[in-house]
């Protein structure tokens, strides 16, 4: 491992971690943005089974972690297991490009992401001491890889697949992810060596080193995601199908793409991580350090407070279309609220995660994601029985509870709280 600090004052090997992120988010973003209304305008599917093919396959797409985690750890290693599992969903994604393929491809994919997302992010603890106050911040930065990712997938996939045809953007979603999988390769040198070596087979039963406290608030706060993703992955549904019609697009004489205003979620991630980092490194140094739990509370409220600015705007037009100026302040609240809670959580699960179950637990986290991308393709369903208003305001009111059990969790992080508060960053 070096220390050499060359991006943000962290090692070289979060960078490479960092720009593999970015390009495998580019290939499975820019694939699912234009998912559904390939569904629905190409494959003329209905909109009650699109919005469960949708919530069905990103739900998969975040079980399999589940067991490529633990193949990652107990056989293949982390480093084989990102090249095999970038590989098979590089294969994934150029198959979306052949029709008859369609469902075959959406399972290639979610197979390799089973190997590929748990592994990435389970390396960036390797990067650092126990001690080095700069490890809960990393996970900050590298979620905005996911988000660059986002913003050129929205630009790139999806204006290809709106203007020239749904297959040019499959395709430049393939050519992503080779992209990641090559910078991956060519900076091995810096990544950390427990990333070669799978886990050595044990004849009795391993401990995992966790605390019946700490695997108590892992569980809770996994059902409180699995409760809060049900409303936040309706982005990527409902609300796209909402603002197909239900949006003026018009900027003059120019029709705003609609993969446009999803790139405003990654693009406010670029834009709004560095200020809030810096933020919460003032409140720190003030003497004010919030638990995780209640940071996590906090950015459900404020996803729940862009839906209901959502079901206002959607009772106050009636039957107009809503001006695109607001649809756009929508995206900037909802991520603002995102960035609360999603890499806060993802940061929980790594940095608690005992030795050489790095991918393992991980991957328990996107097992939450899983579920609750299920559960929000089952909340899609309501679209067509409910008003919209009415169904904006049920997903704000389950973005309430999901705040809540985050809340309940404070005593028991309280307990443990000194194995992953934030510490003052000197970066």
């Amino acid at each position: 491992m070096t220390t050499e600090k060359t991006w943000f004052g962290h090692p070289r090997g979060l960078t490479i971690l960092f720009l593999t992120n970015m390009w495998e988010q580019f290939s499975f973003y820019g694939m699912r943005t234009l998912l559904v209304y390939y569904m629905t305008k190409q494959l003329l599917l209905v909109q009650d089974t699109s919005s469960l093919i949708y919530g069905l396959y990103t739900g998969c797409a975040y079980f399999t972690p589940l067991v490529g985690g633990f193949i990652a750890d107990r056989y293949l290693g982390k480093r084989r297991a990102i090249i095999i599992g970038g590989s098979v969903m590089a294969l994934g994604h150029f198959m979306m490009t052949q029709e008859p393929l369609f469902y075959v491809a959406l399972a290639t994919i979610a197979i390799g992401n089973g190997l590929f997302l748990p592994t990435l992010p389970s390396q960036i603890k390797d990067l650092y001491q126990p001690d080095d106050p700069r490890a809960g911040r990393a996970y900050n930065v590298y979620y905005v890889g996911v988000n660059i990712g986002g913003v050129l997938a929205m630009l790139g996939c999806g204006t290809l697949g709106e203007l020239y045809g749904w297959h040019w953007g499959f395709g430049a979603a393939g050519v992503g992810m080779v992209l990641g999988l090559v910078i991956y390769l060519a900076g091995q040198r810096y990544l950390p060596a427990q990333a070669l070596q799978p886990r050595p087979v044990q004849v009795s039963a391993p401990r995992t080193g966790m605390t019946r406290d700490t695997l108590l608030l892992l569980f809770g706060l996994g059902l409180s995601v699995t409760l809060f993703r049900s409303a936040y992955e309706q982005m990527g549904n409902t609300i796209m199908l909402w603002a197909d019609s239900g949006v003026d697009k018009m900027a003059g004489h120019f029709a705003i793409p609609m993969t446009w205003f999803i790139s405003l979620n990654p693009a406010s991630v670029m834009l709004l991580t560095p200020l809030l980092l810096a933020w919460w490194r003032r409140r720190e140094a003030a003497g004010h350090d919030p638990l995780p739990t209640r940071r996590m509370a906090t950015g459900a409220l404020i996803v729940g407070a862009s839906y209901l600015l959502l079901a206002t705007l959607s009772w106050n037009a009636g039957a107009t279309a809503v001006h695109w100026t607001w649809f756009a302040l929508f995206w900037v609240v909802l991520t603002l609220g995102e960035l609360f809670i999603l890499p806060t959580g993802l940061g929980l699960f790594a940095r608690l995660a005992p030795p050489r179950f790095g991918a393992t637990t991980v991957a328990s986290w996107f097992l939450a994601t899983f579920a609750g991308n299920m559960c929000a393709g089952v909340v899609g369903t309501l679209w067509t029985r409910m008003s919209h208003p009415a169904f904006f305001a049920l997903l704000a009111a389950i973005c309430a509870l999901a705040a809540l059990g985050l809340r309940l969790m404070d005593t028991r992080a309280r307990r443990i709280s000194p194995g992953f508060r934030p510490q003052a960053d000197p970066g």
